[in-house]
């Protein structure tokens, strides 16, 4: 018997951010019409979400010795033409001609550089490490200013170009989400409460990783920032998020201040944002900026990350993040996969956040 897989809707721009958007006056682009878009599109996937995650739980978690491929890690990008659908155009397949349209071309490529990046650095065959294809979805509705994983596939927008710009133009947009899938496939996650949180801190985490890889930059070297390449000339120099410093990414009339805390005496304990999944993350977030800083090498610790990542069940919470990422980095360091040091390092970096 199989376990069925839970899939989740996440979306790049935080609904609080949204919410901000909505009520400035500074931000008119940003109107209800988009807000309801990614609200349909929530409630949408919560039905898939609720029948899925039911099922889960009344089956064994039991998996096939040698479970068949999905796919064969092709790429395929689809031009939504501006509507609120998904795969209207298939416009470049995996070895196609490259186009002239920017956001098809970065979407490919960068999609390019995440599945690379599982599969030289990790030894994952792609998202669900069964070869699934990557199926990314370019200009989603008209200057809709989010993107997101649905479970299946990746949908971006093409921002305002006034508070967001494209989407699919920023590797850590595509890394970020694409990792929710891996996240999905990995672990099962739930997208609730510190689960939640746990879930968005490993696509900041992989899409950070990703990133500095790509650009050869070393942890002191990193910006740790997350969302700062979409930030359209109203909000330029602005981010998301930053692992650095949770809490200080962003303090303007339009987006209001940063909500996330940096220690877990300050968490978010309300209901809005899935009970804080993009709030609170920043708590696991500033531990691994600390462990890559400190053990100076940030693919060691999404190393340390990835392996934590497999043996988390879908209702960890911090406590249990902390134990499995210190157990994985005694594993790793007697495996001499990781530095000596690295267990004590990570065991630090938690405590360090009133967790663990």
């Amino acid at each position: 018997m199989t376990t069925t897989v839970a899939r989740t809707h996440c979306f790049y721009v935080p609904p609080y951010v949204e919410s901000a958007l909505v009520e400035s006056a500074e931000a008119p682009s940003m109107d209800q019409t988009q807000a309801d878009l990614t609200g349909a599109a929530r409630d949408r996937r919560a039905g898939v979400l609720d029948e899925a995650a039911a099922k889960a739980e009344a089956e064994e978690a039991v998996q096939p010795l040698a479970p068949p491929a999905t796919g064969t890690s092709r790429r395929e990008v689809y031009d939504s033409g501006n509507t609120n659908n998904q795969r209207v155009t298939l416009v470049r397949p995996e070895g196609g001609p490259e186009t002239k349209d920017a956001d098809v071309i970065n979407a490919y490529d960068n999609a390019g550089l995440v599945r690379g990046f599982f599969k030289d650095t990790l030894n994952r065959n792609s998202i669900d490490n069964r070869a699934l294809d990557l199926v990314l979805n370019v200009h989603f509705g008209t200057d809709y200013n989010n993107a997101f994983w649905d479970g299946d596939e990746m949908t971006f927008g093409d921002g305002d170009g006034v508070i967001f710009s494209g989407f699919a133009r920023s590797l850590d947009v595509v890394a970020h989400e694409l990792a929710h899938g891996v996240t999905q496939h990995a672990s099962g996650l739930v997208y609730q409460g510190e689960s939640g949180a746990l879930n968005e801190h490993f696509s900041d985490v992989f899409g950070t990783a990703i990133t500095q890889w790509a650009a050869g930059e070393r942890p002191e070297d990193a910006d740790w920032l997350i969302g700062d390449e979409i930030m359209g000339p109203e909000l330029y120099g602005e981010a998301l998020r930053s692992m650095r410093y949770p809490g200080t990414a962003y303090d303007n009339p339009i987006l209001g201040q940063d909500p996330q805390p940096a220690h877990y005496a300050d968490r978010y304990t309300g209901n809005a944002d899935n009970g804080g999944v993009h709030i609170n993350s920043g708590i696991p977030n500033r531990v691994f900026f600390r462990v890559a800083t400190e053990l100076g090498d940030t693919l060691v610790a999404a190393r340390i990350w990835y392996h934590a990542l497999n043996f988390l069940k879908p209702k960890a919470n911090f406590a249990h993040a902390a134990a499995q990422t210190a157990e994985s980095a005694r594993i790793l360091v007697k495996a001499g996969a990781v530095h000596k040091g690295a267990t004590q390092v990570v065991r630090g970096a938690w405590h360090e956040v009133g967790v663990g």
